[in-house]
């Protein structure tokens, strides 16, 4: 399951370099797949879709930091808890109901990210 930032957040952007995927952007900030990946040029991305990795994607959200859910893979393979959730002090990193996944799925992610 991905993690979310709830609009609880009040921006202090305490998680943001905490994630190892890189996978948390400031709000209205434009995300790329190759941000804090090994992924470079055209990738066919887990889903089947192909993208190029390094073309800047649309924010999904304008107003408080978020969470790019195919970069999340809550910290596994690098950390025994989320670290956003860790750190945030606000408690506004919760699990996103809409994103539930196996922790296997989680770490294919992070291999596939990370070319491992």
């Amino acid at each position: 399951m991905a993690i979310i930032i709830t609009d609880e957040c009040i921006n202090c952007g305490a998680c943001e370099p905490e994630c190892p995927n890189t996978a948390i952007y400031e709000g209205a900030d434009d995300w790329r797949y190759k941000d804090g990946t090994s992924l470079r040029g055209k990738v066919v991305l887990p889903s089947g879709e192909t993208v190029d990795a390094e073309d800047p994607q649309t924010p999904i959200s304008d107003d408080i930091y978020y969470i790019v859910p195919g970069k999340c893979t809550e910290c596994k393979g690098f950390h025994e808890e989320p670290q956003c959730a860790a750190v945030c002090p606000v408690d506004c990193c919760v699990p996103d109901d809409d994103y539930v996944e196996s922790e296997e799925t989680l770490l294919n992610r992070q291999a596939f990210l990370h070319n491992e």
